[in-house]
């Protein structure tokens, strides 16, 4: 058999195989859309004509405001139970005029900080130790295992009789509250990572230290990282209950003062800025697994 001749493929190149227009289908088939169609009938028509994600994820605390605000107006809410959004909104912006909200706030980020960076640093060693050296698992895990099943919040009799009532029992109940959730997921993430990766590194002549830093610790990140947001979770619980306790200054200071006064309006303030903080909090660890994870492709809902 012959190659066809040059010229006989420039004819079939000037003269491309017709395609039937639309609507010219053999009877009994129906027509099928293309893939660019298809695309556009699916998936990419709904992001066209459904709004933004952030505003949509606005509809549900500005539908849950205004029925609280209708509740109250109507007299379903009465003052003395929980006062109205318009009122709380009043107060909040006193509070920030007078200088108190401030000055609680800062006190209380203060000692979200030192225990972060204590039961952080804490509960990241421990789990580093335990996840990677067998030795370290035999003396750390077990011990850890038995303290984390026991409250925290009950040991705070003991931190004040440790500690006294000063900023030290605080401090310490939020580092107990931060370091146990970070040294379980830092330990099981590194215990999780795939053996055969690690496998294929020795092979490949990574020695301990290169496998760790190359292999183990970016398969141990994700486990960390949802560590660290579990951490902050906790971390602003322990300062609620830890400011209750013989506090006199701080966010938890103001709703016991205010609670003594019935001022149920300062009350929601100092509530409205607790869940602030935690979402400011884990905003910020979002977007540090954005920047850290970038490689990583997992789903992401539809």
């Amino acid at each position: 058999m012959s190659p066809p001749d040059a010229s006989d493929l420039l004819v079939e190149a000037a003269d491309p195989p017709a395609v039937d227009p639309p609507g010219t289908d053999p009877p009994g088939e129906t027509a099928r859309p293309g893939p660019a169609v298809e695309r556009l009938s699916g998936a990419g028509l709904r992001r066209r004509r459904g709004l933004p994600r952030p505003v949509r994820r606005l509809f549900g605390p500005i539908l849950l405001v205004a029925v609280w605000q209708v509740g109250s107006v109507v007299g379903y809410l009465p003052a003395d139970t929980i006062a109205a959004p318009s009122t709380v909104a009043g107060t909040g912006w006193d509070m920030i005029v007078d200088g108190s909200l401030p000055e609680a706030l800062a006190v209380s980020l203060r000692r979200v900080g030192y225990g972060l960076f204590l039961g952080g640093l804490a509960g990241l060693v421990l789990g580093l130790l335990s996840g990677l050296f067998r030795l370290g698992e035999d003396l750390i895990d077990a011990p850890m295992q038995m303290l984390r099943t026991v409250p925290f919040l009950g040991l705070i009799p003991l931190l004040i009789i440790w500690f006294g009532i000063g900023e030290a029992p605080k401090i310490a109940l939020v580092t107990l509250a931060v370091a146990f959730p970070l040294y379980l997921n830092t330990y099981a993430a590194i215990r999780d990572v795939d053996e055969r990766l690690v496998e294929a590194a020795g092979t490949l002549g990574l020695n301990r230290w290169r496998l760790v830093w190359h292999v183990v610790l970016p398969g141990s990140l994700p486990g960390m990282l949802v560590g660290l947001r579990y951490a902050l979770g906790f971390s602003w619980l322990a300062l609620v209950i830890g400011e209750q306790v013989n506090a006199d200054q701080g966010i938890g200071y103001l709703m016991m003062n205010a609670r003594e006064f019935l001022q149920t309006d300062v009350i929601v303030v100092c509530l409205v800025v607790y869940s602030l903080l935690g979402l400011l909090t884990d905003v910020i660890v979002r977007l540090l697994e954005k920047g850290a994870l970038s490689w990583r492709r997992g789903f992401s809902g539809q």
